[in-house]
């Protein structure tokens, strides 16, 4: 008799800059999925991530040091973390054989921060393609801090930031805007929060930049920035304040139905929470409006005294 077929297995690659949340993020997401009643595994991917918060099934430390590297082949910091995940990359047997007693479980990889890994380096991705031949479906949730909205070059960089780990990481991809409940610490929005969400007409953003004395004498280069990044029409975001539990549902929602796992059998849903997640009935504009509501101080001035400013 033929064996038993290997069991697929979900998860999420938790992706970002350094500061942005990742590990934050990790132990809330694990939290909420475990009261839902999955079985959860963290696995830190991140040799310099230390004094962990949540309970770690697999530890990359336990195969290659970040300070040991550093010592041993003298280098910095970018350059022994790149160094640890290209041996990671070339000892995947490690990771498998640590994975593989975990079969059943909803996996979290808490990833470097290191941008380039995820831009242009390909040890990281080579690590998700391989991930995938051992029938392990991840997608790629990738925070940026929501405060780069209140600056209009910052908001930019991280679109273009954000279009190319898209492309480089190729995984079904969610784009998260973190610490929401921050994101007005360092300014005011010039806009609605959906326009930020869901990167509508970046025209507006450019008028922003020209009117500041640097970036007017770069703006036929972000009018190209722009156009590439409209021209793919690919990145938007879902807000995230990871101590709201509304705000983590919201997103597991849009991770379960970009990785096909709210259509296994692993959870008993009813068929009204079904069509939910297929069609989207949770409208994200409506939902958006409450999230600016809840985060966002009220503005005093009338439409057309903003129309005047802008």
């Amino acid at each position: 008799m033929a064996g038993a077929a290997p069991t697929t297995a979900f998860g999420q690659a938790v992706i970002g800059p350094p500061g942005s949340g990742k590990t934050t993020y990790c132990l809330g997401m694990s939290e909420f999925l475990r009261a839902l009643g999955r079985r959860v595994a963290v696995v830190n991917l991140d040799p310099a991530n230390e004094g962990l918060p949540y309970e770690c099934a697999v530890d990359v430390g336990e195969l290659v040091g970040l300070g040991d590297v550093m010592d041993a082949l003298r280098l910095g910091p970018n350059g022994g973390l790149l160094y640890c995940m290209e041996y990671l990359e070339a000892n995947l047997d490690w990771l498998r054989a640590k994975l593989d007693p975990l079969r059943g479980h909803y996996f979290l990889f808490d990833c470097p921060g290191q941008v380039e890994l995820c831009t242009h380096h390909g040890a990281l991705r080579s690590i998700f393609s391989q991930m995938a031949q051992w029938d392990l479906r991840l997608t790629a949730v990738h925070l940026v801090d929501s405060h780069y909205c209140t600056d209009p070059a910052k908001f930019i960089s991280v679109l273009c930031t954000s279009l190319a780990t898209m492309l480089h990481v190729e995984l079904p991809h969610i784009n998260l805007l973190s610490k929401m409940d921050l994101i007005e610490h360092y300014g005011k929005l010039a806009f609605n929060l959906d326009y930020y969400t869901e990167v509508l007409d970046l025209s507006y953003l450019l008028d922003h930049l020209a009117s500041d004395p640097f970036f007017r004498h770069y703006r036929q280069l972000n009018e190209k920035l722009v156009q590439l990044i409209e021209d793919y029409s690919l990145v938007s975001f879902i807000p995230l304040n990871i101590q709201d539990k509304e705000s983590i549902q919201r997103v597991l929602q849009a991770v379960d139905k970009a990785s096909g796992y709210c259509f296994g059998a692993q959870e008993q849903r009813s068929l009204e929470a079904m069509m939910s997640a297929a069609m989207g009935a949770d409208f994200h504009f409506s939902s958006t409006l409450g999230i600016q509501e809840k985060y966002l101080a009220p503005s005093n001035q009338s439409v057309e005294q903003e129309a005047m400013q802008l």
